[in-house]
């Protein structure tokens, strides 16, 4: 007897379930509550997957609670990740392309977070290009925006895109999915919040700010006047006045939206030169941080000329992070490996650090890579004993010597970072 299936209720195929298991193993690979990994769910995908789809397909489906996790920031305070499970994440992603789709079309052309073929470098391209152009900026930080988003106004975002039952259906139960703490204890969602680790949490991110900042700004301002990476905005002005008025209406307009900036790290630049006005009762800052880079007063080679530009280059942030990174794998420890091996461990990592923060100007890295030489160093005099007892000199010169003969060992080293 031949039994046929029932009619799904929800336009959902298999095939898209399978294909956002392939983005989602490509990302992180931490499990969530259920404690089920990437690589349970890869050797088993009729368990873990399959279920996922029926569910899906008739409605039936629920998230599980997210598991918090607290991530160290380079200013020494905690930032609250939300880490859904693998299966919330397969779902997640489902209705993220089916949803990206019919949103990325609408999105402001300088909104350039986690958007199909946008970089972040064509983000800090065009920063770049309207600090030469105006002489004023606005650093914009909103206090906790992912863990202060409204669910109402989210989903009334939400449905000025679509009328897909399916899709506002697991949004809202997305939202309202409870937090498991480090504790154990679960906290409901009270309202408000996304998980700033969910697969989906980026997209419903710049929906909202599509309403709450960018079509909004474009009536204020003349077009192309902003960058905006998610939360991370810079709003560029052509006088002073400009700019504080800019700012009040900035706060009146969050405040709507139940949005708040944060008054500290909200900054005023000056991006002329590096001798700023000195305005009464006003802070003026010579620089700001934007996507891991610096921009600031530099002095730039223009045809055959030189003069004063506001350019961007790797952040202090950015280079304490990654020397962090060298720190934490106790390159030096590694004696019973040889230097090709080495090489291999250090190679994906350099060749993404070269990639992002080479962009513009290289040059600057030079100091990172000089820890990172004197580092291998440090390896070079654990690993061989005729180095111990005689100066660091000797190990760094040995490294050197292999430098000229293997130019290209070590990825820093073919871009010119020699020791």
């Amino acid at each position: 007897m031949i039994i046929e299936e029932k009619q799904k209720t929800q336009p959902i195929e298999r095939l898209q379930v399978w294909e956002a298991f392939k983005q989602v193993r490509a990302g992180g690979k931490s499990p969530g509550v259920d404690g089920i990994t990437i690589e349970t769910v890869e050797r088993n995908p009729r368990k873990y997957l399959y279920p996922v789809w029926l569910r899906m397909a008739s409605g039936s489906y629920f998230p599980k609670p997210v598991r918090q996790a607290m991530i160290p920031k380079t200013d020494g305070t905690k930032r609250a990740l939300g880490i859904p499970t693998v299966i919330d994440r397969v779902a997640q992603m489902v209705v993220t392309k089916k949803l990206e789709k019919l949103v990325d079309k609408h999105f402001s052309e300088f909104s350039f977070g986690y958007r199909p073929e946008i970089s972040a470098h064509d983000a800090i391209e065009r920063c770049r290009i309207n600090c030469l152009r105006h002489s004023w900026a606005i650093d914009l930080d909103i206090k906790g925006f992912f863990d202060n988003i409204d669910h109402e106004l989210m989903m009334q975002a939400v449905k000025r895109f679509t009328t897909e039952k399916y899709i506002l259906l697991y949004v809202e139960r997305w939202l309202k999915a409870p937090i498991q703490l480090k504790d154990g204890t679960i906290k409901d969602s009270e309202g408000r919040g996304t998980p700033q680790g969910g697969v989906i949490s980026p997209l419903l991110a710049n929906i909202f700010l599509h309403f709450a900042f960018d079509k909004w700004i474009g009536q204020i301002l003349p077009k192309g006047r902003f960058e905006r990476y998610a939360d991370d905005i810079i709003i560029h002005c052509r006088d002073f006045k400009e700019t504080t008025r800019t700012l009040e209406a900035i706060t009146l307009r969050l405040k709507e939206y139940k949005l708040e900036l944060n008054q500290s790290k909200t900054k005023i630049v000056y991006c002329h030169n590096s001798q700023k006005p000195q305005i009464p009762n006003v802070d003026v800052y010579s620089s700001f941080d934007f996507l891991g880079f610096t921009f600031k007063p530099r002095i730039v080679r223009v045809g055959g000329t030189f003069q004063m530009g506001f350019t961007p280059s790797i952040s202090r942030k950015s280079q304490k992070r990654i020397s962090d990174v060298c720190f934490k794998l106790k390159i030096h420890r590694m004696v019973h490996l040889t230097i090709d091996r080495i090489a291999a461990i250090l190679k994906s990592r350099i060749r993404g650090w070269i990639n992002y923060f080479g962009k513009f100007r290289r040059s600057d890295m030079h100091g990172l890579f000089r820890t990172l030489n004197f580092r291998l160093a440090l390896w070079v005099r654990n690993k061989y004993r005729r180095f111990r007892r005689k100066h660091w000199y000797f190990a760094y010169k040995w490294l050197v010597d292999v430098s000229k003969s293997f130019p290209y060992l070590f990825v820093h080293w073919e871009y010119g970072f020699r020791p």
